[in-house]
Protein backbone atom coordinates (compact mmCIF):
# COMPACT_ATOMS: atom_id res chain seq x y z
CA UNK A 1 0.00 0.00 0.00
CA UNK A 2 1.16 3.20 -0.60
CA UNK A 3 1.31 6.56 0.93
CA UNK A 4 -1.33 7.39 -1.40
CA UNK A 5 -4.06 4.76 -1.36
CA UNK A 6 -3.37 5.56 2.67
CA UNK A 7 -5.00 8.93 2.42
CA UNK A 8 -8.36 7.57 0.55
CA UNK A 9 -8.71 5.66 3.68
CA UNK A 10 -9.21 2.08 4.35
CA UNK A 11 -10.76 -0.28 1.84
CA UNK A 12 -13.91 -2.68 2.77
CA UNK A 13 -12.63 -6.25 4.37
CA UNK A 14 -14.33 -9.24 5.71
CA UNK A 15 -12.81 -11.86 7.93
CA UNK A 16 -13.39 -15.00 5.62
CA UNK A 17 -13.75 -17.84 6.60
CA UNK A 18 -10.28 -19.01 4.52
CA UNK A 19 -8.69 -16.37 6.67
CA UNK A 20 -9.81 -17.51 9.86
CA UNK A 21 -9.46 -21.05 8.84
CA UNK A 22 -5.55 -20.86 7.85
CA UNK A 23 -4.97 -18.72 10.95
CA UNK A 24 -5.91 -21.38 12.81
CA UNK A 25 -4.62 -24.20 11.31
CA UNK A 26 -1.20 -21.86 12.11
CA UNK A 27 -2.05 -21.69 15.47
CA UNK A 28 -2.99 -25.43 15.84
CA UNK A 29 0.48 -26.45 14.69
CA UNK A 30 2.58 -24.29 16.79
CA UNK A 31 0.46 -25.83 20.14
CA UNK A 32 1.66 -29.48 18.48
CA UNK A 33 4.77 -28.35 17.89
CA UNK A 34 5.00 -26.58 21.47
CA UNK A 35 3.97 -29.83 23.50
CA UNK A 36 5.72 -32.50 21.07
CA UNK A 37 9.08 -31.18 21.76
CA UNK A 38 11.06 -29.79 24.60
CA UNK A 39 14.08 -29.78 27.18
CA UNK A 40 12.30 -33.31 28.27
CA UNK A 41 12.43 -35.72 25.23
CA UNK A 42 9.66 -37.69 25.04
CA UNK A 43 8.34 -39.70 21.72
CA UNK A 44 5.70 -37.82 20.35
CA UNK A 45 3.16 -41.02 19.35
CA UNK A 46 3.13 -41.37 23.08
CA UNK A 47 2.15 -37.54 24.22
CA UNK A 48 -0.80 -38.42 20.53
CA UNK A 49 -1.82 -41.38 22.22
CA UNK A 50 -2.18 -39.34 26.21
CA UNK A 51 -4.20 -36.82 24.54
CA UNK A 52 -6.38 -39.05 22.93
CA UNK A 53 -6.87 -40.93 26.31
CA UNK A 54 -8.20 -37.64 27.45
CA UNK A 55 -10.84 -37.75 24.96
CA UNK A 56 -14.47 -39.11 26.62
CA UNK A 57 -15.30 -42.72 26.45
CA UNK A 58 -11.73 -43.31 25.37
CA UNK A 59 -9.23 -45.69 27.33
CA UNK A 60 -6.05 -45.77 25.96
CA UNK A 61 -2.52 -47.04 27.18
CA UNK A 62 0.02 -43.96 26.37
CA UNK A 63 3.32 -45.92 27.79
CA UNK A 64 4.02 -42.63 29.46
CA UNK A 65 5.36 -42.35 33.16
CA UNK A 66 3.81 -40.33 35.91
CA UNK A 67 6.89 -38.02 35.62
CA UNK A 68 6.33 -37.61 31.60
CA UNK A 69 2.47 -37.15 31.89
CA UNK A 70 3.04 -34.49 34.56
CA UNK A 71 5.27 -32.56 31.91
CA UNK A 72 2.61 -32.98 29.62
CA UNK A 73 -0.25 -31.83 31.69
CA UNK A 74 1.69 -29.81 34.31
CA UNK A 75 4.21 -28.04 32.45
CA UNK A 76 3.81 -28.03 28.74
CA UNK A 77 0.23 -27.72 28.26
CA UNK A 78 0.11 -24.64 31.07
CA UNK A 79 3.08 -22.94 29.65
CA UNK A 80 1.21 -23.39 25.78
CA UNK A 81 -2.12 -21.96 27.24
CA UNK A 82 -0.49 -18.86 29.29
CA UNK A 83 1.63 -18.71 25.50
CA UNK A 84 -1.45 -18.28 23.34
CA UNK A 85 -2.83 -15.81 25.65
CA UNK A 86 0.14 -13.49 26.40
CA UNK A 87 0.93 -13.80 22.48
CA UNK A 88 -2.91 -13.13 21.31
CA UNK A 89 -3.14 -10.15 23.89
CA UNK A 90 0.14 -8.24 22.92
CA UNK A 91 -0.41 -8.80 19.17
CA UNK A 92 -4.13 -7.90 19.14
CA UNK A 93 -3.42 -4.53 21.34
CA UNK A 94 -0.80 -3.62 19.05
CA UNK A 95 -3.37 -3.97 16.46
CA UNK A 96 -5.54 -1.95 18.27
CA UNK A 97 -3.32 0.97 19.29
CA UNK A 98 -1.98 1.28 15.58
CA UNK A 99 -5.64 1.88 14.26
CA UNK A 100 -6.18 4.17 17.49
CA UNK A 101 -3.09 6.36 16.86
CA UNK A 102 -2.91 5.42 12.68
CA UNK A 103 0.33 4.74 12.75
CA UNK A 104 1.81 0.57 12.07
CA UNK A 105 4.95 1.25 14.33
CA UNK A 106 3.02 1.83 17.58
CA UNK A 107 2.80 -0.84 19.92
CA UNK A 108 1.39 -2.24 23.35
CA UNK A 109 3.94 -0.23 25.51
CA UNK A 110 3.24 2.92 23.96
CA UNK A 111 1.30 4.84 27.17
CA UNK A 112 3.65 3.53 30.02
CA UNK A 113 2.67 -0.27 30.32
CA UNK A 114 6.01 -1.48 30.24
CA UNK A 115 7.81 1.14 32.31
CA UNK A 116 4.70 1.18 35.36
CA UNK A 117 5.16 -3.21 35.55
CA UNK A 118 8.72 -3.10 35.13
CA UNK A 119 8.74 -0.33 38.72
CA UNK A 120 5.96 -2.59 40.15
CA UNK A 121 7.51 -5.61 39.60
CA UNK A 122 10.73 -4.24 41.00
CA UNK A 123 9.43 -3.11 43.88
CA UNK A 124 7.64 -6.59 44.51
CA UNK A 125 11.04 -7.91 43.87
CA UNK A 126 13.24 -5.56 46.18
CA UNK A 127 10.64 -6.24 49.07
CA UNK A 128 10.64 -9.85 49.12
CA UNK A 129 6.80 -9.95 48.16
CA UNK A 130 7.34 -11.96 45.01
CA UNK A 131 8.81 -15.14 46.88
CA UNK A 132 5.18 -16.95 46.77
CA UNK A 133 4.27 -19.05 43.79
CA UNK A 134 1.26 -18.70 41.03
CA UNK A 135 -1.66 -16.88 42.33
CA UNK A 136 0.31 -16.23 45.60
CA UNK A 137 3.15 -14.46 44.12
CA UNK A 138 2.59 -10.72 44.84
CA UNK A 139 5.12 -10.26 41.22
CA UNK A 140 2.46 -10.48 38.59
CA UNK A 141 -0.22 -8.25 40.76
CA UNK A 142 2.59 -5.20 41.18
CA UNK A 143 3.41 -5.59 37.78
CA UNK A 144 -0.09 -4.87 36.73
CA UNK A 145 -0.82 -2.18 38.92
CA UNK A 146 2.17 -0.04 38.12
CA UNK A 147 1.02 -0.59 34.86
CA UNK A 148 -2.76 0.30 35.37
CA UNK A 149 -1.42 3.46 37.21
CA UNK A 150 1.61 4.55 34.22
CA UNK A 151 -1.67 4.28 31.87
CA UNK A 152 -4.46 5.83 34.94
CA UNK A 153 -1.54 8.68 34.55
CA UNK A 154 -0.61 9.01 30.94
CA UNK A 155 -4.99 8.90 30.32
CA UNK A 156 -5.46 11.59 33.08
CA UNK A 157 -2.26 13.90 31.59
CA UNK A 158 -2.83 13.61 28.19
CA UNK A 159 -6.52 14.18 28.65
CA UNK A 160 -5.76 17.39 30.38
CA UNK A 161 -3.77 18.75 28.08
CA UNK A 162 -6.43 19.69 25.69
CA UNK A 163 -10.17 19.02 25.17
CA UNK A 164 -9.29 17.38 22.07
CA UNK A 165 -7.56 14.54 23.76
CA UNK A 166 -5.21 14.43 20.99
CA UNK A 167 -3.18 11.53 20.12
CA UNK A 168 0.04 13.49 20.09
CA UNK A 169 -0.96 14.96 23.33
CA UNK A 170 -1.39 11.18 24.92
CA UNK A 171 1.97 10.32 22.93
CA UNK A 172 3.25 12.68 24.80
CA UNK A 173 2.16 12.21 28.14
CA UNK A 174 3.04 8.61 27.53
CA UNK A 175 6.88 9.26 27.23
CA UNK A 176 7.05 11.41 29.74
CA UNK A 177 5.40 9.16 32.31
CA UNK A 178 7.32 6.28 30.93
CA UNK A 179 10.35 8.18 32.16
CA UNK A 180 9.30 9.22 35.42
CA UNK A 181 8.59 5.32 36.38
CA UNK A 182 11.87 4.17 34.64
CA UNK A 183 14.12 6.81 36.43
CA UNK A 184 12.00 5.55 39.79
CA UNK A 185 12.62 1.94 38.93
CA UNK A 186 16.68 2.35 38.03
CA UNK A 187 17.00 4.54 41.72
CA UNK A 188 15.01 1.62 43.54
CA UNK A 189 17.71 -0.87 41.19
CA UNK A 190 20.78 0.58 42.21
CA UNK A 191 19.86 1.23 45.91
CA UNK A 192 19.27 -2.82 45.89
CA UNK A 193 22.10 -4.14 43.57
CA UNK A 194 21.43 -7.94 45.71
CA UNK A 195 18.35 -7.88 43.48
CA UNK A 196 19.71 -6.52 39.91
CA UNK A 197 19.75 -10.55 38.28
CA UNK A 198 16.01 -11.54 39.50
CA UNK A 199 14.54 -8.04 37.80
CA UNK A 200 16.54 -8.12 34.58
CA UNK A 201 15.39 -11.88 34.36
CA UNK A 202 11.77 -10.66 34.92
CA UNK A 203 12.42 -7.31 32.21
CA UNK A 204 13.36 -9.95 29.44
CA UNK A 205 10.10 -11.95 29.54
CA UNK A 206 9.44 -15.56 30.86
CA UNK A 207 6.46 -18.06 30.02
CA UNK A 208 7.62 -20.09 33.09
CA UNK A 209 4.80 -21.32 35.06
CA UNK A 210 3.82 -23.02 38.22
CA UNK A 211 0.70 -24.96 36.81
CA UNK A 212 -2.49 -23.03 35.81
CA UNK A 213 -2.37 -20.42 38.47
CA UNK A 214 -0.72 -17.57 35.91
CA UNK A 215 -3.19 -18.43 33.21
CA UNK A 216 -6.28 -18.48 35.71
CA UNK A 217 -5.20 -15.25 37.27
CA UNK A 218 -4.76 -13.63 33.27
CA UNK A 219 -7.93 -14.91 32.06
CA UNK A 220 -11.30 -12.48 33.34
CA UNK A 221 -8.83 -9.59 31.73
CA UNK A 222 -8.11 -11.26 28.99
CA UNK A 223 -11.50 -12.34 28.01
CA UNK A 224 -13.04 -8.66 28.67
CA UNK A 225 -10.25 -6.92 26.76
CA UNK A 226 -10.66 -9.22 23.73
CA UNK A 227 -14.35 -9.09 23.69
CA UNK A 228 -14.22 -5.25 23.55
CA UNK A 229 -11.35 -4.83 20.79
CA UNK A 230 -13.14 -7.33 18.58
CA UNK A 231 -16.42 -5.42 19.04
CA UNK A 232 -14.77 -2.13 18.32
CA UNK A 233 -12.44 -2.94 14.88
CA UNK A 234 -15.15 -1.80 12.41
CA UNK A 235 -15.45 1.20 14.16
CA UNK A 236 -11.41 2.09 13.85
CA UNK A 237 -11.95 1.65 10.15
CA UNK A 238 -14.82 4.31 10.04
CA UNK A 239 -12.48 6.36 11.89
CA UNK A 240 -9.66 5.66 9.66
CA UNK A 241 -11.47 7.28 6.64
CA UNK A 242 -12.07 10.44 8.86
CA UNK A 243 -13.83 12.13 11.45
CA UNK A 244 -16.54 13.63 9.87
CA UNK A 245 -17.04 10.55 8.11
CA UNK A 246 -17.78 8.65 11.42
CA UNK A 247 -19.81 11.34 12.80
CA UNK A 248 -22.39 11.25 9.84
CA UNK A 249 -22.57 7.23 10.47
CA UNK A 250 -23.47 8.05 13.97
CA UNK A 251 -20.10 7.33 15.75
CA UNK A 252 -18.25 9.21 18.60
CA UNK A 253 -14.32 9.18 17.82
CA UNK A 254 -13.18 10.69 21.09
CA UNK A 255 -15.47 7.60 22.53
CA UNK A 256 -14.56 5.13 20.48
CA UNK A 257 -10.23 5.96 21.15
CA UNK A 258 -10.93 5.86 24.86
CA UNK A 259 -13.17 2.31 24.69
CA UNK A 260 -10.12 1.11 22.44
CA UNK A 261 -7.22 2.72 24.44
CA UNK A 262 -8.33 1.54 27.86
CA UNK A 263 -9.35 -2.13 26.37
CA UNK A 264 -5.63 -2.58 24.75
CA UNK A 265 -3.96 -1.18 27.74
CA UNK A 266 -5.55 -3.35 29.95
CA UNK A 267 -4.34 -6.40 27.15
CA UNK A 268 -0.81 -5.14 27.40
CA UNK A 269 -0.97 -4.42 31.37
CA UNK A 270 -2.56 -7.98 32.30
CA UNK A 271 0.22 -9.66 29.43
CA UNK A 272 3.11 -7.75 30.87
CA UNK A 273 1.83 -9.27 34.69
CA UNK A 274 2.44 -12.57 33.77
CA UNK A 275 5.14 -13.13 30.83
CA UNK A 276 7.38 -9.92 31.79
CA UNK A 277 8.64 -7.23 29.24
CA UNK A 278 8.19 -9.16 25.81
CA UNK A 279 9.61 -7.10 22.97
CA UNK A 280 8.50 -6.47 19.51
CA UNK A 281 5.26 -8.79 19.77
CA UNK A 282 2.91 -6.14 19.48
CA UNK A 283 4.34 -4.38 16.28
CA UNK A 284 5.16 -6.99 13.93
CA UNK A 285 3.05 -9.65 14.64
CA UNK A 286 0.08 -6.73 13.41
CA UNK A 287 1.99 -5.76 10.35
CA UNK A 288 3.40 -9.20 8.97
CA UNK A 289 -1.20 -9.46 9.16
CA UNK A 290 -1.35 -6.06 7.62
CA UNK A 291 0.80 -6.88 4.82
CA UNK A 292 -0.55 -10.35 4.10
CA UNK A 293 -4.62 -9.59 4.59
CA UNK A 294 -4.42 -5.63 4.05
CA UNK A 295 -4.84 -2.58 6.23
CA UNK A 296 -8.96 -3.13 7.16
CA UNK A 297 -8.92 -3.48 11.02
CA UNK A 298 -12.03 -5.38 10.83
CA UNK A 299 -9.85 -8.22 9.58
CA UNK A 300 -6.08 -7.19 11.28
CA UNK A 301 -7.08 -7.01 14.87
CA UNK A 302 -8.56 -10.52 15.33
CA UNK A 303 -5.94 -12.31 13.08
CA UNK A 304 -3.29 -10.39 15.15
CA UNK A 305 -4.64 -12.26 18.21
CA UNK A 306 -4.36 -15.55 16.22
CA UNK A 307 -1.01 -15.20 15.02
CA UNK A 308 0.54 -13.15 17.81
CA UNK A 309 -0.94 -16.98 19.77
CA UNK A 310 1.21 -18.68 17.53
CA UNK A 311 4.18 -16.50 17.14
CA UNK A 312 4.35 -16.68 20.72
CA UNK A 313 4.67 -20.12 21.43
CA UNK A 314 7.36 -20.85 18.70
CA UNK A 315 9.56 -18.38 19.79
CA UNK A 316 9.16 -20.01 23.78
CA UNK A 317 9.68 -23.55 21.88
CA UNK A 318 12.85 -21.84 20.77
CA UNK A 319 13.61 -19.92 24.09
CA UNK A 320 13.64 -23.44 26.20
CA UNK A 321 15.49 -25.85 23.53
CA UNK A 322 18.23 -24.13 21.71
CA UNK A 323 20.00 -23.81 25.02
CA UNK A 324 18.54 -27.11 26.42
CA UNK A 325 18.37 -27.94 29.77
CA UNK A 326 19.35 -23.71 30.19
CA UNK A 327 16.37 -21.12 28.93
CA UNK A 328 16.78 -18.26 27.21
CA UNK A 329 14.66 -15.33 27.96
CA UNK A 330 11.54 -15.31 25.87
CA UNK A 331 12.35 -11.56 25.09
CA UNK A 332 15.59 -11.89 23.25
CA UNK A 333 14.46 -14.63 21.06
CA UNK A 334 11.80 -12.22 20.23
CA UNK A 335 14.24 -9.59 19.62
CA UNK A 336 16.18 -12.00 17.36
CA UNK A 337 13.40 -11.47 15.24
CA UNK A 338 11.83 -8.69 15.67
CA UNK A 339 14.55 -6.81 15.14
CA UNK A 340 15.49 -6.88 11.58
CA UNK A 341 11.30 -7.26 10.61
CA UNK A 342 11.14 -3.63 12.32
CA UNK A 343 14.33 -2.16 10.13
CA UNK A 344 12.19 -3.64 7.09
CA UNK A 345 9.06 -1.98 7.96
CA UNK A 346 11.35 1.43 8.90
CA UNK A 347 13.07 0.74 5.18
CA UNK A 348 9.91 0.24 3.00
CA UNK A 349 8.31 3.23 5.24
CA UNK A 350 11.14 5.49 3.89
CA UNK A 351 10.84 3.94 0.55
CA UNK A 352 7.15 5.16 0.29
CA UNK A 353 5.67 1.45 0.05
CA UNK A 354 3.52 1.45 2.81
Amino acid sequence: MNKDSDKEGIAPAQLTPTLVVGAFLILLCSILLSLLFGPVSIRPDRIFLEIFDRFPGVSVDSGLSKIEAAIVWDVRFPRIVLGLIVGGLLAMAGASYQGVFRNPLADPYLLGVAAGAGLGATVAIVSGASNGSGMFDALPIAAFLGSAIAVGITLAVGGAVGRSTSTASLLLAGVAVASLFTAIQTYIQQRESATLRQVYSWILGRLSTSGWDEVILILPYALLSVTVMFVMRGALDVLAVGEEEALSLGIRPQRVRWIVIAAASLASASAVAVSGLIAFVGIIVPHAVRLVVGASNRVVVPLSFLIGAAFLMLTDLLARTLQSPAELPIGVVTAFFGAPFFLFVLRRRSDGVI
